[in-house]
């Protein structure tokens, strides 16, 4: 029952625990299926490519899926603000579905990379909608709770996926990367059906911001190919690449100037006059280069210079899930015990640093054990860190606009997300095969040519070829995490400048906000109640929190 109080008045629609616990199930099964196939062709991408006979088209199978979930992330969140939550959210897996179908089904490297970037179209609504669902339902003083269970999806799968991807590979076959989503996909699929149930609209059709979608998309692509491109497949003063700068630059000043002008623009850019809301994507971005270069490429690195296999390489990722897990779940509940939150993403910027540092001094001669503590560093900074950014975003901005927020917000983190992979697998695989070139007799088409070595090939080869290997593979990989240490400092140093403003305890709604109302997409499943911030408090003393 929607309220009948004037507009500035009305509150969110307020959810019971046991509702929020409903609700919140299907949206940790949403954020598993996305975050479980960002990480499980780690372990089995060596294998992958080396089937398929392309190692030097490697770096795509990660950056594909990563760029369409980047491009994609606006456009859920602001038309989710706009239509409502739901049918987005039953598109998104359909279309994660569909793209696992491509991918398992494919025989070359042209059909596995057109498959991940179908199911990026649709993880980045995944993503992005669960996030904006539970700050529809949950205040942000009793949010962090949920965020830091939902850090925690994503340490989970950190370690599940390269185990998964691990066993796969080595019994039933690679394409169960990909089939294995369509199980998981109806159980999400089911999950959104049943538990969210939207709230009835008068709102008038809505004007979608076509243009801006368009440049958003493009100046993406661009961005990606040229740090893809760039000193590698073409030189950096090369035609193609000047023209990819030079059209990134045009289509991010033109972005621009529509988003001035749209009536719905699909990132206001108001967001970026909050300052909490510009450092904190900021300083998203910079830890998205960090994770998603490392979580990339280290199952990687794990079966070529360890030379295990790839369901061990998948269980010597658990030290930095062991990490991160518990860090993202203590953080989030210290801080809705508390109300204090400025402190964790600081100490998390700090520690990524220094595990970054460590790994960058990795060698192939080291004992495993020294770099699963070097992993377990890691993953505690991003447990300090990930969740809580998201927290300030949304404690800034009212719920009309926490969709539009949280999807800005990560499609920056995914900006650095897409430059990690792609720049950490360019300046990888270039390393690699120079280091080959150089210390393999014959050069690396001597060891059967770069593009056929997997993990067993390279066990075939005699004792002198695989210490050539092994050790390039090292010297090849480690130099890039140095690179990332400055990029983690200044993180660090714009957090610092953060206002820690306190975190709200009702689901107000401010009907002010140019083009929206009142009364947008909610998921509900009791009664809409008003609730003053003195009335929450004193229920939450009542009653036992759900985690």
């Amino acid at each position: 029952m929607t309220s009948t109080t004037p507009a500035r008045a009305r509150t969110a629609p307020a959810t019971d625990r046991r509702g929020i616990l409903l609700v919140f199930v299907g949206l940790m099964t949403a954020m598993l299926l996305s975050a479980l196939d960002q990480t499980i062709f780690s372990t089995a991408l060596p294998t992958i490519v080396g089937d398929l006979d392309g190692v030097d088209h490697m770096l795509w199978v990660t950056t594909a899926y990563i760029l369409a979930a980047t491009i994609t992330m606006p456009v859920y969140g602001k038309v989710g603000d706009l239509i409502g939550r739901k049918p987005l959210f039953m598109i998104a897996i359909g279309l994660f579905m569909l793209g696992s179908v491509v991918g398992a089904m494919s025989t070359g490297m042209t059909e596995l990379i057109v498959g991940r970037a179908i199911q990026g179209l649709g993880g980045g609504g995944l993503m992005i909608l669960s996030q904006a669902v539970i700050a529809d339902i949950v205040p942000a003083r009793e949010r962090g709770k949920y965020m830091g269970l939902m850090g925690g999806v994503f340490a989970l799968a950190s370690v599940i996926g390269p185990l998964l991807g691990g066993w796969f590979t080595e019994s039933i076959g690679w394409q169960w990367c990909m089939w294995i989503n369509i199980p998981l996909g109806l159980v999400a699929m089911a999950s959104v059906a049943i538990f969210l149930q939207p709230t009835p609209r008068d709102r008038a059709k809505p004007r979608l911001d076509i243009a801006g979608m368009v440049l958003i998309a493009i100046a993406s692509a661009s961005l990606v190919l040229l740090t893809s491109w760039g000193g590698g497949t073409y030189e950096w003063t090369s035609p193609m690449i000047l023209g990819l700068i030079a059209l990134t630059v045009v289509a991010g000043a033109a972005f621009v100037a529509v988003e001035l002008r749209a009536a719905e623009p699909i990132m206001p850019m108001t967001l970026f006059k909050e300052r909490n809301f510009t450092l904190t994507t900021a300083a998203g971005l910079l830890t998205g280069i960090a994770m998603f270069g490392t979580l990339a490429y280290m199952p990687t690195y794990l079966q070529m210079v360890a030379q295990v296999d790839a369901t061990t390489a998948g269980l010597l990722m658990i030290p930095m899930m062991g990490a991160m897990l518990p860090t993202s779940i203590i953080v989030g509940r210290a801080v809705s015990r508390t109300g204090r939150y400025k402190v964790y993403p600081l100490v998390g910027a700090a520690v990524i640093a220094v595990g970054m540092f460590l790994l960058s001094t990795m060698s192939y001669t080291q004992p495993v054990w020294v770099t699963c503590v070097y992993l377990a560093v890691f993953g505690m900074g991003l447990g300090f860190a990930m969740q809580t950014l998201v927290l300030i975003v949304q404690n800034t901005f009212p719920l009309t606009m926490v969709g539009t927020a949280t999807a800005a917000n990560n499609y920056f983190r995914q900006i650095g997300a897409s430059l990690g992979a792609a720049v950490v697998g360019s300046i990888f695989t270039n390393n690699l095969i120079a280091l080959l070139t150089e210390r393999a007799p014959g050069g690396a088409s001597g060891l059967g040519g770069a593009n056929s070595l997997t993990p067993e090939a390279v066990q075939q080869l005699p004792q002198q070829a695989q210490d050539v290997i092994v050790s390039s593979y090292n010297d090849a990989l480690t130099p890039v995490f140095l690179y990332i240490v400055p990029l983690a400092l200044l993180a660090l140093v714009l957090l610092a400048f953060v206002k820690e403003v306190p975190l709200r305890t009702t689901l107000e709604r401010d009907a002010a906000e140019p083009g929206l109302d009142a009364d947008g997409a909610m998921p509900l499943v009791a009664d809409a109640v008003g609730r003053d911030a003195a009335g929450a408090e004193d229920r939450d003393r009542r009653e036992p929190s759900l985690v």
